[in-house]
């Protein structure tokens, strides 16, 4: 149903599933505001076969809420957006075929020597290759190599979002966004699959993308009768969590980047050019809801944030931020190894935080110029718009808008996710306001802490 013809819906629910957490928000149109909000933890399960993802919790939660929602409020539209790396295996019937892996399992990493053999270079697809379950290839020639029958039982790879698509409407579908999310799947400057479906057999099996702000279809009977939400409710496509950060500013056709903060700190670039990337960095191409490549790096700078602070919840204050920069206390990288630009260098601190606030401090300080180090690697240009829960936190935003030669914005949502997602379900608009944060008072105190920074960790290198 690709073509149906949107209309103007007044609340969109959407589905927002998060590394850590799973999320429904329902989202007002005219303001791009979110109006109601649950969440629940996206906990691990244990095998066997295997760690996988509790998709019946998060279903029943789900349910429950979108029939509040509708409700308290009604429902004209929903839409999804979830973390990359992930599919769902289907049998015949459209059930599952086995649980679905969570992407930092380890296991196929047992077979990792084959599956190098297999997968396409880089300058093809634009996808390093990362550790454990990251590249979404490696998942799946790990588990049809481990389970042997699997294979067979098998009859359809839907990406993540188009599972809960599945759920909602019984039409199958995957995204170009989720299969351009460094998964060797995917040629993203040839806007197509890669070789290596066919390598691993199962190229008549992943079924074909649509654009993410296609309808999918509209609500099963049974889900309609469920929620208490119209059976011709529109359902999208749906959309990779980053990229529906990025969705919202596609229109506005100039050099910028967003910040995607999260579990995952993504940075990606419009205006840039193609470019040299290091992959051994975690650059990346990405693709974007219009089928475009998009140079992208990323860090682990949300799981870095609840290591380094050690469940500490003090603000980072303006004093404890300048005695951080006198003193020049700061934390190397990296607090989660084997990501990010330095994925060979250790976590160590310089010097010793006086106090909670200021341990903060060098926390967002630190966060900050491991963002500016993700967009250096990808030519970003213009400024920088920072969106997720970082665009709360004063110190990452001084440090990375005296860094920023055309400054940093902070989007006016709490989240940039829901707010992209939902915007699949609308007619075509004029990007969202960014608030300018302020030129630092202390930008040349700031520039002069990067500079030690970056030296410290070139000493440490040994140049």
């Amino acid at each position: 149903m690709t073509g149906t013809e949107k209309t103007a819906p007044r609340h969109i629910a959407v589905i927002d599933v998060g590394k850590t957490n799973a999320k429904l928000a329902l989202v007002e149109a005219c303001s791009l505001q979110e109006i109601a909000v649950v969440t629940r933890p996206n906990r691990v399960l244990p095998g066997p076969p295997w760690p996988h993802f509790d998709l019946d919790g998060h279903w029943a939660f789900f349910l429950e809420h979108l029939t509040r929602f509708q409700s308290d409020h009604g429902i004209d539209a929903i839409s999804v957006a979830t973390h990359g790396a992930s599919a769902v295996l289907l049998d015949a019937d459209r059930q599952l075929a086995a649980p679905m892996l969570d992407y930092e399992h380890d296991g196929p990493e047992a077979c990792a020597a084959e599956y190098d053999r297999l997968r396409p270079d880089f300058a093809r697809t634009g996808s390093p290759r990362l550790p454990l379950g990251l590249n979404l290839g490696a998942q799946l020639h790990w588990q049809f190599t481990t389970w042997p029958d699997l294979h067979e039982r098998v009859a359809h790879i839907v990406t993540y979002p188009q599972y809960w698509g599945l759920r909602l409407t019984g039409n199958l579908a995957t995204d170009v966004t989720s299969l351009g999310c460094h998964t060797d799947l995917w040629s993203p400057w040839e806007g197509g699959f890669s070789d290596l479906p066919h390598r691993l057999g199962i190229a008549e099996k992943i079924v074909e993308p649509l654009r993410p702000g296609a309808v999918l279809g509209t609500l099963r009977a049974d889900i309609a009768a469920t929620t208490g939400i119209a059976a011709t409710t529109p359902v999208m496509v749906g959309i990779h969590d980053s990229n529906a950060s990025l969705l919202p500013y596609l229109g506005s056709h100039r050099a910028f980047s967003v910040v995607s903060t999260g579990t995952w700190v993504i940075v990606m670039a419009i205006g840039a050019g193609r470019q040299p990337l290091d992959p051994d960095r975690d650059t990346l191409i990405n693709v974007n809801a219009e089928n475009a490549p998009v140079p992208s790096a990323r860090f682990m700078g949300g799981r870095e944030y609840e290591l380094l602070r050690e469940g500490c919840s003090a603000a980072p204050s303006p004093q404890a931020c300048d005695d951080i920069l006198a003193r020049g206390v700061m934390i190397l990288p990296s607090a989660v190894p084997g990501t990010g630009p330095f994925p060979d260098h250790a976590l160590e601190w310089i010097g010793e935080a006086a106090s909670p606030s200021e341990r903060m401090a060098a926390i967002g300080f630190y966060l900050a110029m491991m963002t500016e180090s993700c967009l250096a690697l990808i030519g970003a240009r213009g400024p920088a718009i920072v969106e997720g829960p970082f665009a709360a936190n004063p110190a990452y935003l001084e440090m990375l808008a005296a860094l920023r030669p055309d400054g940093v914005r902070v989007a006016q949502s709490a989240t940039g996710t829901s707010a992209g997602a939902a915007l699949l379900a609308l007619p075509a608009t004029a990007p969202p306001e960014a608030r300018p944060h302020p030129s630092p008072a202390q930008r040349d105190a700031l520039r002069a802490y990067f500079e030690s920074w970056r030296g410290a960790i070139s000493a440490r290198a040994g140049g």
